[in-house]
C-alpha cells in the first residue's frame, strides 16, 4: 500500500531539515506548512475515492526561477532579492497545484541560469548528491540533487543549453527537455527567448511523461508500449564523442553493446556538419549571451558588480554583439534545422553520452580558465540539441556504489515528444538490466 501524501510529505520535510546546511543550498524556500495543507487535502480527496490525476499528492519541487505568488523570484541571483513579489504563481505552477501537486519548495540554481555547472556564490552550492565535493551540474543544480536525494519526487527545472539534463546525468537521476513549444513559459524569469525550455527531472520516465503532460496541458494517456527490437538509433560518432572521459565512454559503450544484441538497430551517423554548426556559427556571440545581454540591460548598467563574475562575463559578451550577427544566425539556425530534420527522417533516435565527463570537483573550477573549459565540455552535447530544438532526455546509465553517474542522451524529431518518452520508457527498463 503507497505511504499516504501526508506522511511522504512529513517524511520528506524532515530530511531537508536535517541536511543541516546543505539543506540551503539546495533550497532557496520550503514551503512546510502549505505542502503539508496541500498533503493533507490530497489524501483526504483518495479516502472519498478521487483523483486529480497521477500527480495528485506527489511531492514537487520548483526551480528557482518561476513565480511562486506571494514570493521574490530571486533566478539565483542576490540582485533579485529587493524585487517585488510575484502577484500570481507561473502558469505551470498553477498547472501543477491544479493536479494536486505538493509544492515542497523552490530549488537553488546558477545565477539567471547561465552556466552548465551549478556553482552560485549568494546562495552556496549545492554538492552533488554523490559527492557533496563535486558539481551537481547547472543550471538547474537544486532540482537534480533534491531528486536524487529524495527531498522531492520530482523537480522542474528550465533546459536553454542542457540545465535540465546535465544535472540529470551527473546526480544519476532522469531529466527530460521538451520540444520549446511544447510547455509555457509564463511566469518563468527567462535566460533566452529563442532557447528557453521548461522540463521535469525525476526518478523514472513515467514520472517525467506525468509531469510533461500537466505542464504542457496535454492529455496523459498511456505511453505506448514499443518493442526495442527494430528501433532505429543514430550515434553521431565525432566531434561529441572527443574529450570523453574513459568511464562515461565505456558506460556508453555497454548500453550501445546490450541494444545491439536485444536487436535495435544502431548505426554510426557522420553529423559532424551539423554539430559543429552551433559553435562555429557562435564564435563571435551566441543567440544566448545577445538575449541575455537585453533581459540584463538594467542591471548590466547600474548592478554589474553584483552579479557572479563567471556569469556577468557571459552575459557581457551579448553587448558586443551586433544586430547583423544576431539575425543572421537567427536565419543560419532556420535553415539548418530543417536541413538536419531531413538527415535523420529515417531514424527515429540518436543516442550519445550526455555529458562527456563526470563530475569534477567544485574546488578545481576556481579559476575563470578551469570554469570556463569545463563549462563548455558539461555543455556541448546538450546544447546542441537545444539549438536544433529536438526533444532529449538523459537517463542514468552508471549509478552503481561508488561510482560517480553517468547520463544517456536520448534524442528524438521534433515535437515527437510523446515518442520519446515512450521510447526512453522501454530504453530504461534495458539499461537498468544492466546495473
Amino acid at each position: 500500500m503507497q505511504t499516504s501524501s501526508t506522511k511522504r510529505t512529513e517524511q520528506t520535510l524532515a530530511a531537508i531539515q536535517d541536511t543541516g546546511d546543505e539543506g540551503h543550498r539546495i533550497f532557496t524556500h520550503v514551503y512546510e506548512q502549505s505542502a503539508l495543507a496541500a498533503a493533507r487535502a490530497a489524501d483526504e480527496r483518495a479516502k472519498s475515492g478521487i483523483t486529480l490525476g497521477p500527480l495528485d499528492g506527489r511531492i514537487v519541487s520548483v526551480k528557482d526561477l518561476y513565480d511562486i505568488a506571494g514570493e521574490v523570484t530571486t533566478a539565483g541571483s542576490a540582485v533579485l532579492k529587493s524585487a517585488a513579489p510575484a502577484k500570481q504563481d507561473a502558469l505551470i505552477v498553477q498547472r501543477l497545484r491544479q493536479a494536486g501537486a505538493v509544492i515542497i519548495g523552490k530549488t537553488n540554481m546558477t545565477e539567471f541560469a547561465f552556466s552548465g555547472i551549478g556553482i552560485n556564490p549568494h546562495y552556496g552550492t549545492p554538492g552533488n548528491a554523490r559527492d557533496v565535493t563535486r558539481i551537481p551540474g547547472g543550471s538547474s543544480s537544486g532540482a537534480g540533487v533534491a531528486v536524487a536525494r529524495g527531498l522531492s519526487e520530482i523537480s522542474i527545472g528550465s533546459d536553454t543549453g542542457g540545465s535540465v539534463r546535465i544535472p540529470s546525468a551527473l546526480n544519476g537521476v532522469t531529466g527530460f527537455k521538451p520540444t520549446q513549444s511544447r510547455v509555457p513559459r509564463d511566469g518563468a524569469f527567462p535566460l533566452s527567448f529563442s532557447l528557453d525550455t521548461v522540463g521535469p527531472l525525476a526518478n523514472n520516465v513515467l514520472d517525467c511523461a506525468q509531469t510533461d503532460a500537466v505542464m504542457s496541458g496535454q492529455p496523459l494517456g498511456t505511453l505506448p508500449v514499443r518493442e526495442v527490437r527494430g528501433l532505429r538509433i543514430g550515434i553521431p560518432r565525432g566531434l561529441l564523442f572527443t574529450q570523453t572521459d574513459a568511464a562515461v565512454q565505456a558506460a556508453f559503450e555497454q548500453v550501445v553493446a546490450a541494444l545491439s544484441k536485444a536487436g535495435c538497430r544502431v548505426d554510426d551517423m557522420q553529423l559532424d556538419d551539423w554539430c559543429s554548426a552551433p559553435f562555429r556559427l557562435q564564435e563571435n556571440g551566441t543567440l544566448t549571451a545577445a538575449e541575455a545581454a537585453h533581459i540584463h540591460a538594467e542591471t548590466l548598467a547600474t548592478q554589474p558588480n553584483e552579479i557572479d563574475p563567471f556569469v556577468l562575463a557571459r552575459i557581457q559578451r551579448g553587448e558586443t554583439i551586433p544586430a547583423a550577427h544576431y539575425v543572421g544566425l537567427q536565419r543560419a539556425r532556420a535553415q539548418l534545422q530543417q536541413s538536419l530534420d531531413a538527415r535523420i527522417a529515417d531514424c527515429e533516435l540518436l543516442m550519445l553520452p550526455t555529458v562527456a565527463i563526470v563530475a569534477p570537483t567544485i574546488e578545481s573550477l576556481s579559476t575563470a580558465d578551469a570554469f570556463n573549459q569545463a563549462n563548455m565540455l558539461v555543455l556541448r552535447n546538450t546544447s546542441v540539441f537545444n539549438f536544433y530544438d529536438l526533444p532529449a532526455m538523459s537517463l542514468p546509465i552508471r549509478v552503481g556504489t561508488g561510482q560517480l553517474p553517468v547520463g544517456l542522451m536520448v534524442v528524438a524529431r521534433r515535437h515527437r515528444d510523446r515518442d520519446l518518452l515512450a521510447m526512453c520508457a522501454t530504453l530504461q527498463s534495458q539499461v537498468e538490466s544492466l546495473r
